[in-house]
């Protein structure tokens, strides 16, 4: 039996693609070799947080390490200490873990996968000669901005204010198309930049002490920016997304909750998803502007905002429903959504390509806005709020709304049709013949050959 240790950086967007994977790699290594037992190490209040389905996996199973932060939950307001915490805490206790298993099994891990976010579980990989594969759970065009730090700095494009340079052009990042210092992560603009860097590890170290690095997007939404990857990074790269949950089971009438039934009443492409994400997210002053805005549009919405939700409801009016959570992917899929309002994290973005839903970008932070302008700029299956509405009142959210779901605009038209042609790409990509199902099976076939050895 093999053991495969898996350790996310603690949080969703982190840890719920890692797990998806985790499922993908499990029923392709136990035909490669013997049975694979992946145990993934979360945080306690993690854990609790996890659908409980995992808990019941065959292959998968969970150790859990102390929390990194008493108020881990609530990270977002003191994210600095959050993120220095998640660098030197929790290395002990997952060296403890590491023993604990080997001593059970009476033999070595065979390979840890690790989010690219931290330096010492490669770290604590090397010292113990386990192979380690370096896992990003955002884009390739992230990943390829990060590992182009040197670029930026030769061209004296790190920590600049975005207020004053935000507009500056970059165009010499291999594989990418021309973006602004506005796009790239806000971990490299003054100010918060500046006190990031020396907590947040160098995506180049990281990569030095890999064995192999999986990325979790889809090769033809980002080709151009992969194969400058392959050609830079001295180690085997795949690409393994989307890392979500593909297959959705339908359920009886019975069981449907009732944001479903509410959308089972409506036209088809005639809702507006809205979820902004629950970490950092808008101000609530915006959350009103953005509540009234909807209500004033008369397009159908369905509003995720959780700790929000009894404050909203008393501005929506009839054609709104808000609620505290949903199952997004299946709500994207559904036939009456026609457009997805989103904060641009890259697992919405992946949910929304996947189900043929253009978006309404409004990028928050870290990678968003790298998301967005791929999205709008790249793909054309969207539009940037952010950049429509100069105030951001009521009376313009309402307008863009309305003019964004207007079923006979032409550039509505345009831009649906060019998300149905991204949608089919995506779900090919996934089948026996498609790019992301063929990178995973030559990863397990080359951990396969180096294991068997």
């Amino acid at each position: 039996m093999n053991h495969m240790v898996v350790i996310p950086y603690p949080g969703r967007g982190h840890i719920t693609p890692l797990l998806n994977l985790c499922h993908s790699l499990s029923s392709r290594l136990n035909h490669h070799t013997h049975t694979t037992i992946f145990t993934v190490v979360v945080t306690e209040e993690w854990l609790g947080l996890i659908d409980p389905f995992q808990e019941h996996h065959n292959n998968i199973r969970f150790a859990t390490i102390p929390n990194v932060l008493p108020s881990e939950l609530n990270r977002g307001s003191d994210m600095l200490s959050f993120l220095a915490a998640v660098q030197t805490k929790m290395e002990r206790p997952f060296v403890e873990v590491l023993d604990r298993i080997e001593m059970e099994v009476d033999r070595q891990v065979q390979l840890v996968i690790a989010d690219v976010n931290m330096l010492w579980p490669f770290e604590v990989a090397n010292r113990r000669s386990i192979p380690v594969a370096a896992y990003s759970p955002m884009s390739a065009s992230m990943f390829s901005v990060m590992h182009h730090t040197d670029l930026l700095q030769s061209h004296n494009h790190l920590y600049l204010d975005v207020a004053e340079r935000g507009e500056d052009i970059i165009n010499y990042i291999p594989g990418l198309s021309s973006l602004t210092i506005g796009d790239i992560p806000m971990i490299f603009h003054r100010g918060i930049g500046d006190k990031l860097k020396d907590i947040l590890p160098d995506l180049f170290d990281v990569t030095v002490k890999a064995n192999y690095v999986l990325i979790s997007t889809i090769y033809e939404l980002e080709s151009k920016a992969i194969d400058a990857l392959r050609a830079r990074i001295k180690i085997p790269l795949y690409i393994c997304g989307p890392n979500i949950e593909i297959e959705i089971e339908a359920k009886s009438s019975s069981n449907k909750p009732i944001y479903l039934k509410w959308l089972d009443s409506k036209q088809p492409r005639t809702v507006l998803y809205v979820s902004l994400g629950s970490y950092l997210s808008v101000s609530s002053v915006e959350m009103a502007e953005i509540a009234f805005g909807l209500t004033q549009s008369g397009v159908n919405f369905l509003w995720v905002a959780r700790g929000e939700t009894p404050h909203l409801k008393k501005i929506c009016g009839e054609n709104g429903m808000v609620v505290e959570w949903c199952e997004q992917l299946r709500v994207l899929s559904h036939s009456s959504i026609g457009g997805f309002w989103t904060h641009c994290g890259w697992n919405s973005v992946k949910e929304s390509l996947f189900s043929g839903v253009p978006m309404l970008t409004f990028p928050i932070l870290i990678d968003q806005p790298l998301n967005s302008k791929m999205i709008v700029k790249d793909w054309k299956i969207g539009w940037n709020m952010r950049e429509k509405i100069k105030e951001f009142k009521r009376d313009n959210i309402a307008e863009i709304v309305k003019e964004f779901m207007d079923s006979e605009s032409v550039a509505r038209i345009k831009t649906m049709a060019r998300a149905k042609k991204l949608q089919v790409i995506c779900q090919e990509s996934v089948g026996e013949s498609g790019s992301v199902y063929q990178d995973l099976d030559v990863f397990v076939g080359d951990f396969s050959k180096k294991e068997n050895k």
